[in-house]
């Protein structure tokens, strides 16, 4: 067996590390107004979130969270610890906003300096941290997919501290938010209807409602409001924060049913509800990419636009965009190969970066590829452009020309009669417009609150201003409004390597009770790439094992190194005929400077302990 291979074996001694005290200058959220320390949680099992808002990755883990965090109420403290990545998330009130925008429903620490991110030494959003009752740090866990290991895990805790008399039950320090009486909440996405009135997404109700021409007269709600997959008549049927919309005919919309991972049908005669596309499963890598509609995953649908006879859909838990075929009831994928990041070319080859707003042309679809602060299009033969945009970790708000032009986190995107493109340039607050026949950015509006999409309604464009729960009215400037520039780039601090020879080890140890399943092959993925290219010499691409030695070129001072790691493990019982089987997936964009006094060892948990790292503290 090899080093790589032995990192994999399942390692029953925990180490025990001391947990590091949780401090944010932002304080805390949930609470009831409450300062929380490690010590008031102290007889219970602590469970670390560290995530930010806009990442899809970190809603996938609030969403698998939901179940454990019911099961051992009694016994388990979930906390948030929020870690900004763009500067809009370093304001408290947005933390706040978005803490009730996806229904979190435990203590939120704010940590806008990445204090407590530093002192728990994280990488990636998101992770989490499993803290036991005794204030020792016992697994850490990078990405999605981890909470069948933590629910074990969690289980195995219960039974040790209860045989200790260290387990203390009891109801947790969450206190709830007193609900806000407004008409929508936290809106996602709208739509003109054929008659004139407006169709909003009233994404954190659970909820469509359509509103008059006016854009606050309720005509109807559709949908029961509780979180559920329930097909059925307009007050009966169940959403799950419910974003994109479009009209698939004169008579009916399809719905973007994000956390359900599904597209839905709303007949406008009656409002009933069903199902056109997913399972209410998320898609996970070795899933079916293609076949019939409802039998085939999902992932996080964000929007969705009728292009070329199909409905286009912004697939934003893979970075990639897929179609649903109306007449023949099928979906694929169409562009994006699942790695995230900006990359042009064939639909084949392309990266994204949680596409999040569509919007079609007769010739191009247009798209806001959030994560990387883009605004993308699709040509009719598949081929993708980027017209503003540099990568994951540049974005401000600067206008000019295209190719120095900066938006920050764009959800949506809206095509203008000019041929231009509106801009729902989200976490700046604005509204932006691209011309393609200039190749100049200007802006168009400011002071919106998370403008989350716009739709056109004769001179004027209604903006969706998610975090003031309501749609804005506005009248299309003929000149744009004149803002002072500004350029940020993700605040992480650097990893000190050394240049020439690095280590990769990304540590994966499977789940008590389980294996790596190998029955079809290598059970592991691991693929590397950097920004700029030139910073790998060696260790560039695809490969199965786990651990790689990188070449870093001492020509290159700093850069990125995009790693994404991927293992599935299944139960390790030989009586099952059909073991349950889970895929643990996480991807990094690890900053490094090359400096002579840095590591030549690169480590980066997936799941389990870095036994290395653990001997040394």
């Amino acid at each position: 067996m090899n080093d790589a291979a032995s990192r994999h074996t399942p390692v029953r001694r925990r180490v025990r590390v001391r947990a590091p005290e949780l401090t944010g200058k932002g304080g805390w959220i949930n609470t009831g107004g409450k300062d929380l320390k490690l010590a008031d949680l102290r007889g219970r099992t602590l469970i670390v979130d560290f995530w930010t808002f806009c990442c899809i990755n970190c809603l996938h883990v609030l969403d698998e969270l939901r179940e454990l965090e019911e099961k051992h109420r009694d016994t388990v403290v979930i906390v948030g610890v929020h870690s900004p990545k763009f500067v809009h998330e370093a304001e408290h009130q947005a933390v706040v906003d978005a803490v009730e925008r996806y229904g979190v429903e435990h203590p939120v620490l704010d940590d806008p300096e990445l204090v407590t991110w530093k002192q728990y030494a994280v990488r990636a959003w998101p992770t989490l941290v499993v803290i036991d009752p005794e204030g020792y740090v016992v697994a850490q866990h990078a990405g999605e997919g981890h909470a069948h290991a933590i629910g074990r895990l969690v289980e195995e805790l219960e039974a040790e501290h209860a045989a200790k008399g260290t387990l203390r039950r009891g109801d947790g320090p969450y206190v709830a938010p007193e609900p806000e009486p407004t008409v929508l909440r936290f809106p996602g996405k709208a739509l003109a209807l054929p008659g004139g009135n407006l169709l909003v997404s009233d994404t954190t109700r659970h909820q469509l409602v359509e509103l008059e021409e006016d854009g606050e007269t309720v005509v109807r709600r559709i949908g029961s409001g509780v979180r559920g997959f329930v097909d059925g008549a307009v007050g009966e049927a169940g959403f799950s924060e419910p974003q994109g919309l479009a009209l698939l005919d004169e008579g009916a919309v399809v719905v973007a049913d994000t956390v359900n991972h599904a597209l839905r049908r709303v007949d406008l005669a009656t409002g009933a509800v069903t199902t056109l596309a997913g399972t209410g499963r998320q898609w996970w890598q070795g899933s079916r990419t293609s076949g019939p509609a409802r039998e085939i995953d999902l992932s996080s649908p964000w929007d969705v636009a009728l292009f070329g006879g199909r409905v286009w859909i912004a697939m934003a838990g893979v970075h990639q965009l897929w179609a649903y075929d109306p007449a023949a009831g099928t979906v694929e994928v169409t562009a994006g190969t699942t790695n995230e990041g900006l990359v042009d070319g064939p639909g084949s080859e392309a990266w994204f970066a949680q596409p999040s707003g569509l919007a079609a042309t007769a010739d191009r679809l247009w798209l806001a590829d959030s994560e990387t602060s883009a605004l993308r299009w699709v040509d009719p033969d598949g081929s993708v452009h980027t017209a503003v945009g540099t990568g994951l970790f540049d974005f401000g708000h600067r206008d000019g020309a295209a190719g120095q032009a900066l938006l920050q986190h764009p959800l949506g995107v809206t095509a203008l009669p000019d041929g231009s493109v509106a801009v729902s340039d989200t976490y700046n607050h604005a509204l932006r417009r691209y011309d393609p026949a200039t190749g100049e950015v200007t802006t168009l509006a400011t002071d919106l609150r998370e403008p989350s999409d716009a739709v056109l309604v004769g001179d004027d464009i209604v903006v969706v201003e998610s975090a003031r729960h309501r749609l804005t009215r506005l009248r299309l400037p003929e000149e744009a409004v004149r803002v002072e520039s500004v350029a940020h780039r993700t605040r992480r601090a650097a990893t000190d390597v050394a240049p020439g020879t690095v280590r990769l080890d990304v540590i994966f140890q499977a789940p008590a009770g389980q294996k790596l399943d190998t029955r079809y092959g290598p059970s592991t993925r691991l693929l590397v790439s950097a920004t700029p290219p030139e910073l790998l010499l060696a260790g560039e691409g695809a490969g199965t094992d786990l651990s790689r030695e990188l070449e870093l070129n001492p020509a290159v001072g700093q850069g990125v190194l995009h790693v994404s790691a991927m293992a599935a493990s299944c139960d390790d019982d030989p009586a099952k005929d059909y073991p349950a089987c889970h895929v643990h997936q996480q991807d990094w964009g690890v900053p490094v400077r090359l400096t002579p006094s840095g590591t030549d060892r690169l480590p980066l948990v997936l799941a389990g302990m870095d036994d290395r790292e653990d001997q040394g503290a």
